[in-house]
């Protein structure tokens, strides 16, 4: 049976794969990297072990133990964890981050790729076995948005694809035609938490992939996380990037969306 390895941040969206993987007759196995990842990987995956995403020497002796060749990254590690002095990086991350011109995000990415190609494995394209969860143009949700809401929504979009291609974020959330915050460090659901705050209320939130985005990392996602964040601020719309975001446990969120009165349209 072909082996697939799975590096897995926070998040539903490693667990999907893994069950994507091992229907297609694929054999699982999956890094932790994070404390926090979801428990039902251990039980979905053929072997599972949690190790330090800091540990990156360990991380490769795990997949070459498994004789790993193909490798997806796949689930939330926010960049902030670089500046935590509670994370400490064993030789082979510290000379790999010394090693970097900057810090954005695909350089990061991007570093990563070629350290497991050195070590003989390929990083494959995230969303390979995840295009049913990619929409199509159009609105998600019973409720469709209004005019204004729609205008901020082409607005954010526009604003969140120089925000990407600037290599900072993917996200942008916006009210009447100004920004209220941008997606940086931090991540989506704090920029939604800070900007939905600013908004006091009726925010948009609007997420695209990159112009340059690279579909073996960091492609973008939304799902229920998403969801409770925009309600507790009280955001009111979500726009995401067509046939280029993921969206986990679409009927759901759609369902959730509804009930909290909020609108979720895919365009671009």
């Amino acid at each position: 049976m072909e082996k697939v390895g799975l590096l897995a941040g926070v998040g539903r969206l490693p667990v999907e794969v893994a069950k994507a993987a091992r229907a297609k007759g694929y054999e699982v196995c999956c890094v932790k990297l994070l404390p926090q990842c979801d428990e039902e990987l251990d039980s979905c995956t053929a072997v599972c072990e949690a190790i330090s995403i800091a540990k990156l020497d360990k991380i490769f002796k795990f997949l070459k133990k498994h004789e790993v060749k193909n490798v997806t990254m796949i689930g939330k590690v926010t960049k902030e964890l670089l500046f935590a002095k509670k994370v400490l990086p064993d030789f082979r991350m510290m000379k790999v981050l010394m090693s970097l011109p900057d810090r954005k995000d695909d350089t990061i990415m991007l570093a990563f790729v070629r350290e497991l190609r050195k070590e003989g494995m390929e990083v494959f394209d995230q969303t390979a076995l995840l295009h049913t969860l990619m929409p199509h143009h159009g609105t998600l949700t019973k409720l469709e948005p209004t005019e204004a809401q729609r205008r901020d929504m082409e607005y954010g979009f526009r604003v969140a694809k120089e925000l990407g291609r600037l290599d900072i974020g993917q996200t942008v959330v916006v009210k009447d035609l100004a920004v209220m915050a941008l997606e940086a460090i931090e991540g989506t659901d704090a920029c939604i938490a800070r900007g939905g705050k600013l908004a006091r209320g009726g925010a948009v939130v609007v997420k695209v992939a990159k112009p340059q985005q690279d579909s073996r990392f960091d492609v973008p996602t939304v799902g229920e996380d998403t969801l409770r964040g925009m309600i507790a601020v009280g955001a009111k719309a979500l726009a995401i990037e067509a046939d280029r975001t993921l969206v986990v446990d679409r009927e759901h969120v759609a369902a959730l969306a509804d009930a909290n009165g909020i609108t979720i349209v895919s365009m671009g």
